[in-house]
């Protein structure tokens, strides 16, 4: 309970902070490119903690930290959604045409959008309801979660292309690439444990 406690705590922090510089100025000379920017990287880093649940806890043992994972992939779709959100309606004013001509055209935006629809039915199937009634078949739909990883990875890396400076889409990239390659050495070790018996 505390862990979770905190975890929101911690999770609500970069919307805090965002909320708290729209209203005293703090977000730049292009407040709306601030908003945009920070809620996709918070949401990228969110979508990262996600997928290294379950190696920490197999690692470390404490079976506690599963607890953590799905509240982790909802607040990643939030700002998910609050980044895409954000450029919907203060940056194209629901101009629906250019943005679909947008997300059609510009491969950044594609893979972006693509990314977050990926996710829409993970977050939309989070609940206990939603894994009984799935089975299976849940764990196989929340799969996604590794090419909505990518691909919001591959979006924020051809973003900041643009601007020269893929310094933190590297950093991103590197820790995604830990976090996947921890998670196959354990899915590797629980198939030779079920060899052995």
């Amino acid at each position: 309970m505390v862990a979770k406690v905190a975890l929101w705590i911690i999770c609500l922090v970069p919307a805090a902070r965002l909320s708290y510089d729209a209203t005293t100025g703090g977000l730049g000379v292009n407040p709306i490119e601030t908003l945009t920017h920070e809620t996709g990287r918070t949401a990228l880093l969110i979508l990262i903690a996600t997928l290294a649940v379950t190696p920490l806890r197999r690692i470390t043992g404490q079976n506690w930290l599963i607890r953590l994972r799905r509240p982790l992939g909802l607040f990643a779709f939030f700002y998910a959604l609050a980044h895409f959100t954000i450029y919907v309606v203060l940056d194209q004013f629901f101009a629906w045409a250019y943005i679909i001509e947008d997300i059609l055209e510009r491969p950044y935006i594609t893979v972006g959008f693509a990314a977050l629809v990926l996710l829409v039915p993970l977050a939309l199937t989070s609940t206990r309801r939603w894994i009984r009634r799935l089975g299976r078949n849940w764990q196989r739909l929340h799969l996604m979660i590794y090419p909505a990883a990518a691909l919001a990875l591959l979006h924020f890396y051809w973003k900041l292309a643009a601007k020269s400076d893929v310094r933190d889409a590297l950093a991103y990239g590197a820790a995604l690439a830990l976090v996947l390659a921890l998670r196959a050495l354990v899915a590797l070790e629980r198939r030779r444990r079920h060899t052995r018996t």
